[in-house]
């Protein structure tokens, strides 16, 4: 992610699963907008892999027809499993070659942060004690 992109030229998208129940998605909601509010002038947006819109294609597209040429993102799934192994690396190359001059950059699965991972174990262990 870079500093000195121009005002709209950046995207952050949070990408996750997508489930049937809405309420699934508050948190990731309620992360895009802390993102949002310590990244001013950077679009951070919220898309699903199925099940929930906007999907990623729709979510490309309209950041794109926005102007938006360089796109970070982010997987919210807690491990590098098959969708992002396999589903994704297409994905992105189709949205790319959309997009012409488009770049996504895809950062490693947020479950591979060690400073996640001890948050969660820190809050595991505040629950049980």
């Amino acid at each position: 992610m870079s500093s000195v992109s121009s005002p709209g030229q950046h995207a952050v998208i949070l990408f996750a699963h997508g489930a049937r129940d809405p309420q699934w998605a508050e948190p990731f909601r309620r992360i895009r907008e802390q993102v949002s509010l310590q990244r001013p002038g950077v679009r951070v947006e919220l898309a699903f892999l199925e099940l929930m819109a906007p999907d990623l294609s729709q979510c490309v597209h309209e950041l794109a027809q926005g102007g938006v040429r360089q796109m970070t993102l982010v997987p919210l799934f807690m491990a590098q499993g098959g969708h992002l192994k396999k589903d994704l690396p297409p994905m992105v190359r189709e949205l790319e070659n959309a997009h012409p001059g488009l770049r996504i950059h895809v950062t490693p699965a947020i479950g591979e942060s060690a400073a996640l991972l001890s948050a969660i174990a820190s809050w595991v262990v505040q629950q049980s004690s």
